[in-house]
């Protein structure tokens, strides 16, 4: 079964995200996509490693910037090997779409150098591809953390705004294979297919 939790900057998502992964599963595969650029960040990515550990739930971190799809499929054949022992696979948490986005679209950039937009859209493409159907095919529980980033003023340089979009077709993307889609403000989890509009009901 895979969510989706979403919300904006400081919302509590991540928060919830590790909440929820603790009530689904006894133990957890914490995916980080992030890269660190500078000393700010290590300072953050040590933080949050250390409030996970002192959670008190089982946390084994995985640093993946980019093959997130293949890392994921290796999850997928170790569940099914612990299944088959009878045991339950962890959670696993991946945290988050939108900096892996970041890191697809920079390595997009460098491949344009070489080859041809469409080449490379295609490419891009790919990755949102592969990373749908492992979703829809989940053999373990696994969250997706996300931003919404569309709710905020137009960015002013390209890049900014072809990352906007990418990410709103990515969250739109994740949010239809999603079993169950969460959005996080101010703390505040809502389960928005829950309550999604339905077409029948005019």
């Amino acid at each position: 079964m895979a969510y989706l939790v979403t919300g904006g900057a400081r919302s509590g998502k991540s928060t919830f995200a590790e909440q929820l992964a603790s009530h689904l599963g006894e133990q957890g595969v914490y995916i980080a996509t992030s890269r660190i650029w500078d000393e700010e960040m290590a300072e953050r990515v040590a933080l949050h490693r250390n409030n996970r550990e002192q959670s008190g739930f089982r946390w084994v971190t995985i640093e993946e910037p980019m093959a997130l799809s293949s890392r994921l499929q290796q999850l997928a054949m170790e569940a099914q090997k612990l299944k088959k022992r009878g045991d339950q696979p962890p959670v696993v948490l991946v945290d988050c779409l939108t900096l892996w986005l970041t890191n697809l679209l920079m390595e997009a950039e460098e491949r344009e150098k070489s080859e041809s937009s469409a080449t490379v859209q295609d490419w891009l493409l790919k990755q949102v591809d592969d990373l749908d159907a492992i979703a829809k095919e989940a053999a373990y529980p696994l969250i997706f953390v996300t931003n919404e980033v569309g709710d905020g003023i137009v960015p002013a340089y390209p890049l900014g705004r072809k990352f906007r979009d990418e990410a709103g077709r990515l969250n739109q993307r994740m949010a239809g294979v999603c079993d169950k889609v969460f959005l996080v403000t101010a703390g505040i989890p809502v389960e928005l297919k829950a309550i999604q509009f339905q077409w029948d009901n005019l």
